[in-house]
């Protein structure tokens, strides 16, 4: 862990969270559905990235309470964005998977929030979108490392 006491890493931390969040405020805006929570395409991105997944098993890579995941799933499947299918291996448990609907709307949304971020990025130096480009790997494992557990009150 980082050692929040040493000035350098607390200021660099506070910059980081609070330029991915209004990046992130920014991209929620050049969504195409606006129907669909940022929760709900979140769901329909891990199911694309990772085919079809157990309620279980996608709570877990959301980091949701199950009952929270039964319930987007709920809701995607009366979108028709998603689907419940039997599991191959054990047919009491289900299986989510996302519709062609889904797939093509989110590559609607891909292509213009690609486009938005480009047309932005054009303001940077080459040097600034050198480091940017450099930095995509290690915010997307950041993005993926598990949860630490929460401090003691």
């Amino acid at each position: 862990m980082l050692d929040l006491s040493q000035e350098e890493n607390a200021a660099a931390v506070n910059s980081l969270r609070s330029a991915i969040m209004r990046l992130t405020r920014r991209l929620r805006h050049q969504r195409v559905d606006e129907s669909l929570s940022p929760t709900e395409m979140s769901v329909l991105g891990t199911l694309f990235r990772c085919g079809p997944l157990g309620p279980g098993e996608l709570a877990r890579k959301e980091h949701v309470q199950p009952p929270s995941m039964t319930r987007i799933v709920a809701m995607l499947e009366t979108k028709g964005l998603v689907r419940l299918e039997p599991h191959p291996e054990d047919r009491r448990q289900k299986v989510v998977s996302q519709t062609e609907q889904a797939e093509a709307m989110l590559e609607e949304s891909r292509r213009k929030r690609n486009a938005w971020l480009a047309e932005l990025a054009g303001g940077l130096s080459e040097e600034e979108w050198a480091a940017l480009r450099d930095a995509a790997p290690v915010l997307e494992k950041l993005a993926h490392l598990p949860m630490p557990e929460a401090a003691p009150r």
